[in-house]
């Protein structure tokens, strides 16, 4: 029994090592489409039932990995607090369905706050699927009024799970960010201008102990357009590009 759980935990491990440039893909991506809403309550956000977004997701040689799709299905405002749920669907190249799941967010005044669980990868879901999680964490906040140079809250999320009587645990956490420039760029759904802002996401497990650079760019009104992920030599592990919306 103690070498299987131990062969398990090595597989496991592995498979972090191999799901490294997904964290950022499916990780921040989940957190980042947005537009403004009918109250203004959110320029980087959705906050409107039915809008939806689509993004293509593709490795370090350009090859499509499938794409990620989101929903907002609901919406609820009471006095000046906005509360939202965002619906995910993940597709493979190949068009098959793997993963679907929800998180929700919020907006007060000139500030957003998402639930923390959005942080973890889709990967890790499907591998724990059946198990008990443990998480808990820091919301990501971004507020309403960017500007170049201006320095963001850290984030993190911690997860632990339990298998064959060992707990497995895994930290990520988003420190260093910042609003790094502006400039325009270009994708499939359009031409949009952006801020690009920077984090450095560290992520902890058993044998894994790494810090990968990324950069997301935004559009007013419309949210995340780029997303794009650096291993430590500073080399793109992945990009995340919007191809349609519909508001």
């Amino acid at each position: 029994m103690v070498f299987n759980t131990l062969y398990v935990t090595y597989k496991k491990n592995q498979h972090y090592l191999s799901m490294k440039k997904h964290l950022i893909l499916f990780g921040i991506t989940l957190i980042m489409s947005s537009f403004v809403t009918a109250q203004e309550c959110s320029k980087y956000y959705p906050m409107i039932e039915g809008a939806s977004f689509e993004y293509t997701n593709y490795n370090k040689k350009g090859k499509s990995q499938g794409i990620s799709k989101y929903q907002v299905t609901q919406v609820e405002t009471s006095g000046d607090v906005t509360k939202a749920t965002m619906a995910i669907e993940l597709i493979d190249e190949k068009g098959k369905e793997i993963y679907k799941t929800d998180y929700n967010f919020t907006c007060t005044g000139n500030m957003v706050t998402v639930d923390y669980k959005s942080l973890i990868p889709s990967s890790m879901f499907e591998q724990y699927e059946g198990l008990e999680m443990d998480v808990s964490g820091t919301d990501l906040e971004l507020p309403n009024d960017l500007s170049v140079g201006q320095q963001l809250a850290d984030a993190n999320v911690s997860v632990k799970v339990s298998i064959g009587g060992m707990n497995m645990n895994t930290t990520i956490d988003l420190i260093n960010r910042k609003v790094e420039k502006k400039e325009s760029v270009s994708t499939p759904a359009g031409t949009f201008d952006c801020y690009v802002i920077y984090s450095e996401n560290k992520m902890k497990a058993m044998m894994v102990n790494q810090t990968f650079p990324s950069r997301v760019w935004f559009a007013e009104g419309i949210g995340m357009i780029k997303q794009e992920s650096f291993n430590q030599n500073g080399k793109s592990m992945g990009t995340t590009v919007l191809t349609k919306y519909s508001k």
